[in-house]
């Protein structure tokens, strides 16, 4: 008697990307059902017309579907997107943050509030166009212990109830300029168990001819290069719309000096490492290096003010992997430099990388020193945490308050 096929459902944007990721779950047996993600509301629509989730890009997902050969269905998301993806963006920017929705919205709209609508069809897997490797694996001892991550499960050839592999391990996608691990780093590991992403060994040139291959028409389509609710990625304008000027938090601008300079208009109108839209007057370039929302302050310095070395990263979330068990991780009993690892940390998306002492603390917490010291590092973005090519965890990146003479 022939087992029976695993169902996945798929996370289908209208791009080429998840449009690929049907066919190959489709070709390596699986039973994919597609879905694409309503996330605007019904008066906010026109807003949304050429973006992932919007009338277009659901026509084209369908007609890949159909394509394929598998059903699509559409979810309406639109107030969950609001309350967790779309509210946290706004409140962010309002202490004086700079968010990542995009982390925000894989954690708890696609991998997260997805699974009952999967679950429901009776599905086994969620599964994304992202460029990650999820390896599926028994559980490690530690970061070092290299031989048992080498029992892996083949892809298609165990299913996550499987006994024994209770333990996913999230990898960096072998294509530098695409890999996406980074927004898939706060999944927890009964997410990461059931995801499922078949474009991490794969490269985007590859992706498009074998959708050249099959004929479909979303084969050329661009790439979005912006945040899928900010039209032309004008976050002010976004935040004007949404919040009301009356929301902004007005108040002053100063240097590290303790100069007053000028008043501005909302804190939420600047993000670290900012140079464009401030006061004149200097013969030097001048940055925002740091942002109080206590007091509104707005303060501005030179290049060199941007630079540091250390700081530190809450609601962190480990990766088995990294071997550490948090909360309550006690540092002080810990082994060498009170518990800390050598690892790669990146401090944004964008950033390559770069060597960096971590230590964890209690409270979901952590201490990272960098080898190099690093410009602009943001308060309200993801520090993920490599070795190598693994996920060992991340974090959001907490203030480091600049201290202004009084």
């Amino acid at each position: 008697m022939s087992r029976k096929k695993q169902r996945v459902l798929l996370g289908m944007s209208g791009g080429v990307d998840s449009s690929v990721a049907g066919y190959l779950l489709r070709e390596q047996g699986y039973d994919v059902i597609g879905v694409t993600m309503k996330v605007w509301p019904q008066d906010c629509i026109s807003r949304a017309e050429d973006k992932c989730c919007g009338p277009q890009a659901i026509a084209d997902a369908r007609g890949v579907a159909h394509s394929l050969g598998i059903p699509h269905y559409v979810v309406d998301e639109a107030d969950q997107f609001e309350q967790l993806v779309i509210d946290y963006f706004s409140s962010e920017y309002q202490a004086g943050r700079t968010p990542n929705p995009c982390v925000m919205c894989n954690e708890k709209i696609k991998f997260g509030n997805l699974w009952s609508k999967a679950a429901a069809l009776g599905c086994d897997y969620i599964a994304t166009g992202h460029y990650a490797i999820i390896e599926h694996s028994v559980v490690p001892q530690s970061r070092d212990d290299r031989g048992r991550l080498d029992t892996l499960v083949k892809s298609g050839s165990a299913g996550i109830t499987d006994p024994g592999y209770n333990y996913a391990v999230l990898r960096k996608g072998i294509d530098p300029r695409k890999d996406q691990s980074y927004f898939l780093f706060s999944l927890r590991q009964p997410q990461l168990r059931r995801a499922l992403t078949p474009l991490g060994k794969m490269t985007k040139p590859q992706i498009r001819e074998i959708a050249h291959s099959l004929g479909l028409k979303v084969a050329d389509k661009l790439d979005s290069q912006e945040i899928c609710f900010v039209p032309g990625n004008d976050y002010k304008a976004f935040l004007r719309s949404h919040l009301g000027e009356n929301e902004f938090h007005r108040g002053e601008i100063y240097d590290v000096d303790g100069n007053f300079v000028a008043e501005h208009s909302g804190i939420e109108l600047f993000t670290i490492g900012q140079r464009k839209g401030l006061p004149g007057g200097s013969l030097r370039p001048r940055y925002v290096v740091d942002l109080d929302p206590e007091t509104n302050r707005v303060i501005i310095g030179d290049a060199e003010n941007l630079v540091c070395d250390e700081f530190e990263i809450d609601s962190v979330n480990w990766h088995p992997a990294a071997g550490v068990t948090d909360p309550g991780y006690n540092a002080v009993a810990a082994d060498v430099d009170r518990g800390s690892f050598k690892a790669t940390v990146k401090i944004r998306y964008s950033h390559p990388g770069t060597p960096a002492s971590v230590t964890p603390l209690e409270n979901n917490r952590a201490h990272i020193h960098l080898h190099e010291p690093q410009r602009a590092l943001t308060p309200g973005q993801a520090a993920v945490i490599y070795d190598s090519d693994m996920v060992l965890g991340g974090g959001w990146i907490c203030r480091r308050e600049v201290t202004v003479p009084a």
